[in-house]
């Protein structure tokens, strides 16, 4: 056994002791089991349920697939344009396709497996964990003794109690992925990033979609400039009806929706309303520590401690609902099951990216968490960017936020094709802790997409330099610094 921990457990009153147990294998859970297997090799990994990761099998992966075939599918309508004959006889065979989506979903879980549980042997135990106390679980007739605990056990998604009379006319992202057919008509309820994803793409596919959102902004897009185009855009795939109370009633064949002016009768709802922690077999309550609204006990986002407890808890468990923020958690809440003292992180710099077609993202800061006055703010339409217009996908708008009084970049929103990339770019710069003119001084290639961000950060420094002369000391803007030569100017 390592020496990281003081053996304080008494493992006469328990059928194994361990080290850590981490509880969920999900992303979060097996990312923590990575740190403490560099220390220890006493552990156990404790999962109820389905394996393969929430990733995996109901989330990001297959849904990127359904969001490819639809994508492919829609591509039709360029081709007459491109002088490719025969688009309008082109179809969509939608039991095919889900067939593939069911088969690439596999593929994944496969993988996962594979690298994972499928040699733990004994260090992996199938069953839903319960605290008898702090430092002991039981997972059926066995009891564990435990230095460390690290909670991973995911979500699933919310279905209102007022839903309950008509279940069986309810889709939920757990569900979906293991469809073979799709009904005629549809209505998404809840357009946050999940909602927007699957209604366009079922769109796409040709299927009669109509979304509803009670808030008016879609996709969390805060940013008040970006969200209009959002909704202006999506809206032209199929029509957004927000800022309105959702009342739904069941007919004979199927649901009937208000909200506001609209009335819509429709064979389903895929619910997308938001994703619960799966806590309920824990019984936290025998932590002795508060828990929250959503019975997720208070925790130190930096350390993943829950209060002095020796237990730790990341993920989807959380309230947190992206794999890269499960990922982190997970690294984060293992490396300090296995170390004294505990460590306080730094987070990443956030960043949300919808695979919406043009793509959706938001890096670092929030248009909300922003003081208006201490910021200046770029923007640049993707209309007339080259590459844009080459792909015959020019709509959209990067804003990038910067510090007024250091020119230091903050955050920033955008829709647009390939925003995905734009969106990692600017996180790195984030992280790195860079202003508008060292980024302005990165290669730019052309013709390619970044051309965007390089019109913004140019326009950004710019504008500050002109503001704050005396504040900057940095190269010329349009300066390349040659390895062999003094500076020169393009």
């Amino acid at each position: 056994m390592s020496d990281f921990i003081t053996p304080d457990v008494d493992p006469a009153a328990a059928d194994r002791t361990v080290d850590v147990a981490v509880i969920g294998a999900g992303h979060a859970g097996l990312n923590a089991l990575k740190e403490v297997q560099r220390i220890t090799d006493n552990y156990v990994l404790i999962n109820g349920g389905p394996l393969g990761t929430t990733c995996a099998r109901v989330g990001c992966m297959p849904s990127k697939v359904a969001i490819q075939i639809a994508h492919t599918f829609r591509q039709r309508h360029k081709y007459d344009r491109y002088g490719i004959k025969g688009a309008e006889h082109l179809q969509v065979d939608i039991q095919n396709a889900l067939a593939y989506v069911r088969e690439m979903r596999d593929t994944f879980v496969d993988l996962i497996l594979a690298n994972t549980t499928d040699d733990m042997e004994e260090t992996f135990i199938d069953g839903y964990a319960a605290f008898l106390s702090p430092e002991r679980l039981q997972v059926g007739r066995q009891i564990i003794a435990a230095r460390r605990v690290i909670i991973a056990t995911g979500s699933r998604p919310v279905i209102p109690k007022a839903w309950s009379g008509f279940q069986e006319r309810i889709i939920t992202t757990d569900d979906l992925f293991d469809s073979h057919d799709l009904p005629k008509r549809i209505a998404v309820i809840g357009l946050g990033p999940i909602g927007i994803e699957i209604g366009q793409a079922l769109a796409h596919l040709g299927v009669d979609v109509i979304g509803f959102d009670e808030s008016a902004t879609v996709a969390r897009v805060p940013d008040p400039v970006v969200n209009r185009l959002v909704v202006e855009t999506i809206g032209r795939d199929f029509p957004l009806v927000l800022g309105q109370p959702i009342a739904i009633t069941e007919t004979g064949d199927g649901l009937r929706i208000f909200a506001g002016g609209c009335e819509t009768h429709v064979d389903k709802i895929v619910a997308c309303v938001g994703r619960t922690p799966n806590l309920e077999h824990l019984h936290l309550e025998r932590l002795g520590v508060p828990l929250d609204s959503w019975g997720v006990p208070v925790f130190n986002p930096n350390t993943m401690q829950i209060g002095p407890l020796p237990v730790f808890i990341a993920g989807d468990a959380t309230g947190a609902a992206t794999l890269q923020a499960a990922m982190e958690d997970g690294r984060i809440a293992g490396y300090n099951a296995v170390h004294n003292p505990i460590v306080p992180f730094r987070r990443k710099t956030p960043m949300t990216v919808l695979f919406t077609d043009p793509n959706i993202a938001m890096i670092g800061r929030k248009w909300t968490e922003l003081d208006e006055s201490a910021m200046i703010v770029g923007q640049v339409r993707f209309g007339p960017v080259g590459r844009t217009m080459i792909l015959g996908n020019n709509r959209g708008i990067l804003r990038v936020y910067a510090e007024r009084a250091t020119g230091r970049v903050l955050g920033a929103a955008m829709i647009g094709v390939g925003a995905e990339h734009i969106a990692h770019l600017l996180a790195w710069g984030i992280e790195a802790d860079k202003t508008v003119f060292e980024l302005s001084q990165m290669p730019f290639y052309h013709p390619v997409i970044e051309e965007a961000l390089q019109d913004v950060l140019l326009d950004l420094a710019h504008r500050l330099k002109g503001e704050r002369e005396d504040a900057f000391h940095l190269p010329m803007l349009g300066t390349v610094r040659h390895q062999y030569t003094p500076e020169w100017i393009i």
